[in-house]
């Protein structure tokens, strides 16, 4: 049986690809973390009837890469997907080289491994569209690189470095670039979980510059469909996009949460600054995801928040004990 290993596996993202691997494959799958795995709450493989095919590893990219690679050595997975970064924007610049060394250099040391283990069939990077900086019009996989924070300029670092390989010494990396991706189970500091817990606690939800920048969002299981299909299918060094074709203003989600909640949207929130570096707009283009794999985003944004907000209710007790604020660890 082939053997998957996920790296990042106590994200969000990363957590929710592998519940998804578990329910829809026969993959046996190791999970990489540095953090100790967390409750159920946020880790929804551990609810999984499957949990058994999986096996979890408290490994730092930073200062475990010769555990990992033995582990690896060990196991001998024929594909590796990589979620792991330094991942919150804002923070990025009080602390760049922290970004620096997770995103760039970690990085570059892993895919130095990997590329000399002949069992690898395919090294799967989740990076991010914030790497192409504010655009106007549909986003193309072949964009050029504007970076506008720490955090994006170490992605686009990474991600050149992995594309170089994968030209021109056939190193079997492909990469995914996704639009905001929410669902049941995100960080709680994200804006659409954010704004339903503020509400509840009677507190006034921060819109930076107002909550005019505009986001495409795109539920957690479509993107794991997606990227599914992209680690067994795709040719090596190819990039795809993983959107809807919606913009939404960040005023109008919290516009959206206020009314499903019966509150008035001028009451619970309030306007503040701008936030460094913050890219205005950008829609992706995804025909490529959608040509290659007949892949189609399935869960309208009205249904993803109708499910944000009952995951918080059925878990609140839990919830109103967990703290709200980005905690950053180098």
């Amino acid at each position: 049986m082939s053997k998957v290993v996920v790296i990042g596996s106590n994200s969000f993202s990363g957590s929710h690809f592998i519940d998804f691997l578990l329910e829809k494959t026969k993959y046996e799958i190791l999970g990489i973390s540095r953090s100790p795995e967390k409750s159920s709450l946020f880790l929804p493989y551990k609810r999984n009837k499957n949990s058994k095919r999986f096996a979890f590893y408290q490994l730092d990219l930073n200062r475990n890469m010769p555990a990992i690679i033995n582990l690896s050595d060990q196991h001998e997975p024929a594909y590796v997907v990589n979620f792991a970064s330094q991942s919150e924007v804002g923070a990025s610049w009080n602390n760049p080289a922290h970004w620096y060394h997770t995103n760039v250099i970690s990085t570059i040391g892993l895919i130095e491994e990997l590329k000399l283990r002949h069992y690898l069939k395919k090294y799967v990077h989740i990076s991010t569209p914030e790497v192409y900086g504010t655009c106007s019009g549909l986003v193309q996989e072949s964009t050029t690189f504007n970076p506008s924070t720490p955090y994006a300029g170490s992605r686009a670092a990474a991600d050149q470095y992995i594309l170089m390989q994968a030209r021109k010494f056939n190193f079997p990396g492909v990469f995914t670039r996704a639009a905001n991706v929410y669902g049941a189970g995100q960080q709680l500091f994200k804006i659409i979980p954010r704004s339903v817990i503020y509400i509840k606690k009677g507190k006034k939800i921060p819109l930076h510059g107002g909550g005019a920048a505009k986001r495409s969002f795109i539920h957690i299981k479509d993107v794991c469909e997606a990227t599914l299909s992209i680690m067994e299918k795709a040719p090596h060094g190819e990039i795809y996009h993983l959107s809807t074709d919606a913009l939404t203003q960040i005023k109008d989600i919290v516009g959206k949460i206020s009314d499903k909640l019966n509150v008035k949207f001028e009451e619970v929130t309030e306007n503040v600054q701008e936030r460094l570096g913050l890219d205005e707009a950008y829609i992706l283009d995804s025909s490529k995801a959608k040509r290659e794999f007949g892949w189609r985003p399935k869960i309208d944004l009205e249904c993803g928040i109708d499910e944000v907000i009952q995951w918080i209710n059925d878990n609140w007790s839990d919830i109103d004990n967990e703290p709200l604020e980005y905690m950053h660890k180098e």
